[in-house]
Parts: C-alpha cells; sequence; structure tokens
C-alpha cells in the first residue's frame, strides 16, 4: 500500500485543511499537495514531524502497519 493516502487520512482525521496544516508545517501548499498525490517523496524529516503532529507511529505512515499506532511517551 501506498503511504501517500494516509497522508491525507491523517490530515482529515484531524481537521485539517491543507492550507491550515502547510501553515503550521511552514511550507508550500503546492509541495505538501504533492506528498498527498504522490507525486513527491516527503523526506524523512517530515514524516517524523508529521508523526508527532498526529500522535502515530511511523509505521503507520509507512503502511506497514495496518491501523494507527500511538506513539511511545517522549521524554
Amino acid at each position: 500500500m501506498a503511504y501517500y493516502p494516509r497522508l491525507r487520512d491523517l490530515r482529515e482525521d484531524a481537521d485539517l485543511t491543507q492550507d491550515e496544516l502547510v501553515k503550521q508545517l511552514g511550507m508550500h501548499k503546492t509541495t505538501y499537495t504533492n506528498y498527498e498525490q504522490g507525486k513527491r517523496e516527503p523526506p524523512f524529516e517530515l514524516i517524523i514531524r508529521l508523526a508527532k503532529l498526529y500522535g502515530v507511529s511511523i509505521d503507520y505512515i509507512a503502511g506497514l502497519a495496518p491501523k494507527p499506532m500511538p506513539l511511545p511517551p517522549q521524554k
């Protein structure tokens, strides 16, 4: 399974528009849209930021886990 549909699903589950999310991330909307559409590969650093933002594991975003798994507590 491709990861990019999960990016959109997680954003929508968080009740965020693309405009709201890119403002939080400090990036261009076109760049992020390309990630959600699978036209570009997101950098690993962004995947980490999104995992923290949504409170899910990187494995879920990558399509390696079938359901969202919460992140372990951060120290």
